[in-house]
């Protein structure tokens, strides 16, 4: 188990990346605190955002904070898979064939507009995440440790697109949004002299190494059984429920379990409690939840199902713990 040392250090070490990260994306600190809660998880964030929202950005400074490399890849419908994972040249100074890693060799990787790319070119890069290794030739490369995909998409403008599969969007660990900022947030961006959007500035406050050490280390944050069953119960919740076509997967719930367990750390705390459970249900399950075709032309969302699922389950009571 860990201890209570660990995940003071923990808590401490979040919100210094919380800080660094927000000098260049200000006024979004909640979906700061999800991206790096998918990270510490070891998992994926799709971003369904318009354009302009600081999606970019947010990847480039979560990179730059943790002292990492980022890559952006522009997914467009004539983009190949080796385009993304990198294939084997020849290199005439040494007459040998030798393997020229694609962009997804980084600690974290923006994959623009995924949607855009064909159903081969998405396939492998979610390959890549799902596995950490990329395979050519027969031989296997691993990509580093960290990684984080953040994949994006724009919900508006559906043309020219290749529409995520529900076996492909389970992949993702989280699914969120960035919207416009506030009024004053965005005053501020938009004050001359302003360092928001500014990379350069964002100061590394870790190391990979470290990030992949913590990350190792709060898997063994104490879940009780409750709290498992409470979980387990929300899962039953959505598989019953008319207006689900599919609910939530046994990966699903998994996934859920691991963000509650570093949701709970950055909180400072050495075990899981039904609100953070209940805080992060949306952005890990939502996106599992498919519709009905009746729920669909009613209007009904995702996430209105789940928080109804939420409020009927009961919550464990404190003592259970």
């Amino acid at each position: 188990m860990i201890d209570t040392g660990e995940v003071s250090a923990f808590r401490d070490l979040h919100a210094r990346l919380g800080d660094a990260v927000e000098s260049a994306v200000r006024g979004k600190r909640d979906v700061v605190d999800l991206v790096l809660v998918a990270m510490f998880a070891g998992g994926h964030v799709l971003l369904e955002d318009v354009p302009g929202t600081g999606k970019t950005t947010l990847a480039r400074a979560v990179a730059g904070a943790l002292g990492g490399v980022s890559r952006r890849v522009q997914f467009t419908p004539d983009l190949l898979p080796s385009d993304v994972t990198g294939t084997s040249v020849y290199d005439p100074q040494t007459g040998q064939i030798r393997f020229r890693p694609g962009p997804v060799f980084a600690n974290v990787v923006l994959a623009d507009e995924i949607n855009r790319a064909a159903a081969k070119t998405q396939s492998a890069l979610l390959e890549v995440m799902e596995e950490r290794t990329v395979t050519v030739d027969g031989v296997g490369h691993a990509v580093p440790d960290p990684f984080l995909v953040v994949a994006t998409q724009n919900p508006i403008d559906l043309d020219g697109t290749y529409r995520l599969p529900e076996a492909q969007l389970d992949r993702f660990m989280l699914r969120t949004s960035i919207g416009y900022p506030s009024v004053d947030d965005e005053l501020d961006v938009l004050r001359p002299g302003s360092g928001a959007g500014r990379i350069a500035d964002v100061p590394a406050v870790t190391s990979p190494r470290e990030v992949s050490a913590f990350s190792g280390r709060l898997s063994l944050l104490h879940v009780a059984d409750p709290i498992l069953r409470y979980i387990s119960s929300l899962g039953v919740g959505t598989r019953s429920d008319e207006r689900l076509r599919l609910g939530t997967s046994t990966r699903g719930l998994r996934t859920l379990v691991r963000c509650a367990q570093v949701y709970a750390a950055a909180k400072g705390r050495h075990f899981v409690v039904p609100q953070d459970v209940q805080d992060i249900a949306d952005p890990v399950l939502a996106h599992r939840l498919v519709l009905t075709r009746e729920s669909v032309l009613a209007g009904v969302t995702t996430s209105e199902v789940l928080a109804d699922v939420l409020s009927r389950v009961p919550v464990p009571k404190p003592s259970a713990q």
